[in-house]
């Protein structure tokens, strides 16, 4: 008996121990990317780092980049969404880099009225244009329970390699970028005649709205940690109370045959 508690309770010390050794790779998990989110843009990883380390997404999460192209919205995406602006639609378009090469770019949400390009309050842009935003890694497969359908065009992750493919995007980076946020309202122009003539003009949004991004890291190890070691603490308790009652059940055990012969 004493040695399985004595197991048990190792082993949830151990476990206690990991969580606090998780939580402080977290905190600093965190530390890093929030210096990166709030860090000056730079270029992201560029072909030749795709081809050397095949982690360089990964290395570089949520770096704040910039970078030039020419965005291709004949191939342009639209993954289903749930955002605080409410449900609709991340418009995922390929931007075409001097070099040939494709980085697939989260212009922002549009609400389903505005999933149809001419409905969004704004053209497109067209031409060299510059994009700020943070490097997120490909989202593949789908969303929870939903799994991308690339022949239906139904998407419910940003799967880079899959939205590519479906797309005929070569070559491609084996990340997306989430653009940052811009003006989203535009004046319409006050009316000229009749009797509301030069009131002022009303503002109309302009989609899609960029800036979206989450960046949230779960961080309940302490909760565990204190878990585990509370659990090993009533461990120890419990052994300690059954070795208490075993030796006051010795101790009666002993004195009764002593008893026994006084009488």
């Amino acid at each position: 008996m004493g040695v399985c508690a004595l197991l048990v309770f190792a082993t949830l010390v151990a476990l206690g121990s990991w969580q606090v050794a998780r939580r402080a790779w977290k905190l600093d998990l965190i530390e890093r990317v929030e210096q990166r989110i709030h860090a000056a843009p730079t270029a992201p990883p560029s072909p030749a780092d795709w081809q050397r380390n095949p982690d360089v997404a990964r290395d570089a999460e949520y770096q704040h980049v910039r970078l030039q192209g020419t965005f291709d919205h004949a191939k342009e995406a639209l993954v289903q969404a749930n955002t605080t602006m409410g449900a609709g639609f991340w418009v995922v378009t390929p931007l075409r880099q001097a070099d040939g090469t494709a980085v697939l770019v989260n212009r922002g949400f549009v609400p389903p009225e505005a999933r149809d390009p001419a409905a969004r309050g704004t053209p497109a842009p067209q031409g060299n244009t510059e994009v700020i935003g943070l490097l997120r890694l490909s989202e593949p497969g789908g969303g929870f329970l939903r799994h991308n359908d690339p022949a239906a065009d139904r998407w419910f992750s940003r799967d880079v390699q899959a939205i590519a493919a479906a797309r005929g995007i070569a070559p491609v980076a084996p990340y997306f970028i989430d653009a940052e946020a811009a003006p989203r309202f535009a004046a319409q122009p006050a009316p000229t005649a009749g009797p509301v003539a030069g009131t002022s003009a009303e503002a109309s949004p302009q989609w899609p709205a960029g800036g979206l991004t989450v960046v949230r890291f779960p961080n309940s190890h302490l909760v565990y940690a204190i878990t585990w070691y509370t659990l090993a603490l009533m461990v120890l308790a419990g052994a300690w109370v059954v070795w208490r009652d075993d030796q006051k059940r010795r101790r009666r055990q002993t004195a009764q045959p002593a008893d026994a012969a006084l009488h």
